[in-house]
């Protein structure tokens, strides 16, 4: 069986930029070690934005600039970046919260064959929930599951109330 691990915008901006969290420092060892000992096919998605950011609907809700992209914000964490240093991995920039291609490409890397998917990274309450409800509806049979020591949210009142939704939508939360 295919193991796939998908590394949520472990970005700059999200750990300790523009949106930066303690608790998303915390994750960065633990997300660290999961890719170091992670024996399968990984995905990384960047949170992908432009100069016009603040024009969108997303910067008029949210108006902080973060991951904008060729700026330092939008790189991944340097740490997070150094456990890649050997590693292959795909990349998939998304505009927004959830990456409508992600199913595409773990199909395109599974080829018909039985996997799982696990998710790590940030922030938990935004991207994560998004990412796996997309996977989980994408292939509703397939093991989906998160790993909550690997993960951060804006708060941790909204870090736990996602980790919830997605128990109740039959993701696995560990």
């Amino acid at each position: 069986m295919k193991k796939i691990l998908v590394v949520v915008d472990m970005q700059k901006d999200f750990v300790d930029g523009a949106l930066g969290t303690d608790e998303a420092v915390q994750i960065v060892g633990n997300v660290v070690q999961k890719i170091n000992s992670f024996d399968g096919e990984i995905i990384v998605t960047y949170d992908t934005h432009f100069e016009n950011y603040l024009n969108t609907s997303e910067g008029e809700k949210l108006p902080v600039e973060h991951c904008i992209k060729g700026t330092p914000g939008w790189n991944l964490d340097s740490d997070v970046q150094s456990a890649f240093e050997n590693r292959k991995y795909r990349t998939v920039e998304k505009l927004t919260f959830g990456s409508v291609e992600l199913p595409a490409i773990v199909g395109e890397i599974t080829k018909g064959e039985e996997f799982s998917v696990e998710l790590i990274g940030l922030c938990t309450d935004i991207c994560v929930v998004s990412n796996a409800l997309i996977l989980k509806a994408s292939y509703p049979e397939v093991s989906i599951t998160v790993d909550s020591s690997c993960c951060a949210g804006v708060t941790p009142e909204t870090h736990n109330s996602a980790l919830t939704t997605m128990k109740m939508c039959q993701i696995n939360v560990i």
